[in-house]
């Protein structure tokens, strides 16, 4: 099949109005997950008494279902974009409120449910549908004037949060409400709504540090490294200050068989040890590329849901990279998060993958009628 311009086919009509160097870059991130999975996951795999590529053979397979899904999704119209997001969020939410009762606890936490002999952790999907759905709620309340468009914004946010709070899971609370405010203010917030949202999180923080205690261990062992454990930040930091500029070179690292989540949370770790400092900031930048990329394409967009759409999508990208990276440099205190396309994970790498799915449908070119 010709992929010419004179090709009106779906692929056709796809390939000639997708941003092809955003879907270039992130097919590029993906890949050097593929990498560091390789590199860091062994160690944990033997540790666990398992198969020495048991990650790496499961992660290979979640990111050729997250390209395929993340290419679908990419050929959808704006319309079944809120279509999928509405019955997508419904979904999560309803099984949100499921995790509490029938998932077994997992490092002092309640996220994944077992369906069909796999483990989801639905509020990783809620995510970006959660984005694309408080998007068309804000487009709403400005095209039409009776619709109480702000109200059902802070009533769906006050719910998604508490069910959060409920496994607890404090990281994802905290991207997801710094997402929402960013859409929020984007859609022309009154000011004093944006100062009340501001003291309300900072409330919320100091409720969280003296209400969950493992979240008051870890701001303590932030502020006072002598105060608590810090094995794991110690040993990826470390790893760092092994690496150097240049890294000690493909499966050299050391550091990774002492790290239990090599492959996961401290996944930058390993990329810091094996392949330098230089390494480390091109996937930074990578990442940074994808966010602006995307905000620069939606700059003079007319629709407003797909410019609150896509801020509020790149949003929780960017700041779920920056949150994993930030906790492996010693910058944030320790949260179990994944670096994006990187890290070891099932649903992760699968979510992610539908958002920028949406991300890059939202952000074809539109020629006529939208």
């Amino acid at each position: 099949m010709r992929l010419d311009r004179t090709n009106t086919s779906t692929i056709g009509r796809w390939w000639w109005t997708i941003d092809k160097v955003n879907l270039l870059v992130l097919l590029l991130i993906m890949a050097i997950g593929l990498v560091l999975v390789v590199a860091g996951s062994p160690p944990v795999a033997k540790r666990l008494e398992l198969p020495p590529f048991y990650f790496v053979h499961k992660h290979y397979m979640f990111l050729f279902i997250g390209v395929i899904a993340m290419i679908i999704t990419s050929m959808f119209s704006p319309v079944m974009i809120r279509r999928l997001a509405t019955l997508g969020l419904a979904g999560s939410i309803f099984l949100m409120m499921l995790v509490p009762l029938f998932s077994e606890q997992t490092k002092g936490a309640h996220r994944w449910i077992n369906l069909l002999g796999i483990s989801v952790q639905p509020s990783e999907f809620m995510k970006p549908f959660f984005a694309v759905v408080i998007a068309w709620i804000c487009s709403e309340s400005q095209r039409r004037v009776d619709f109480p468009g702000y109200r059902v914004a802070i009533g769906l946010y006050v719910l998604v949060v508490l069910l959060l709070l409920v496994q607890p899971d404090l990281g994802m609370t905290i991207t997801v409400s710094i997402m929402w405010a960013f859409q929020l203010f984007l859609a022309g917030l009154p000011m004093l709504w944006v100062i009340i949202i501001i003291f309300m999180g900072i409330a919320g923080a100091v409720g969280a540090y003296h209400i969950f205690p493992h979240v008051a261990k870890r701001v303590n062992s932030f502020l006072d490294p002598a105060a608590g454990d810090n094995y794991q930040i110690a040993k990826s930091l470390e790893a760092f200050r092994n690496g150097g500029i240049f890294g000690r070179g493909p499966g050299e690292g050391e550091v990774k068989q002492f790290l239990p989540d090599s492959h996961t949370d401290f996944i930058f770790a390993v990329a810091g040890e094996e392949f330098g400092a230089v390494v480390c900031l091109v996937i930074l930048c990578l990442f940074a590329f994808v966010v602006l990329r995307a905000l620069h394409r939606v700059w003079k967009e007319s629709d407003l849901f797909i410019v609150l759409a896509v801020a509020g999508i790149v949003t929780q990208f960017g700041m779920q990279a920056v949150i994993n990276m930030g906790v492996a440099v010693n910058l944030f205190p320790a949260k179990g998060m994944t670096l994006p396309f990187l890290s070891y994970g099932g649903s992760s790498v699968v979510a992610i993958a539908l958002g920028m799915g949406m991300m890059l449908a939202l952000t074809r070119k539109r020629f006529g009628k939208k």
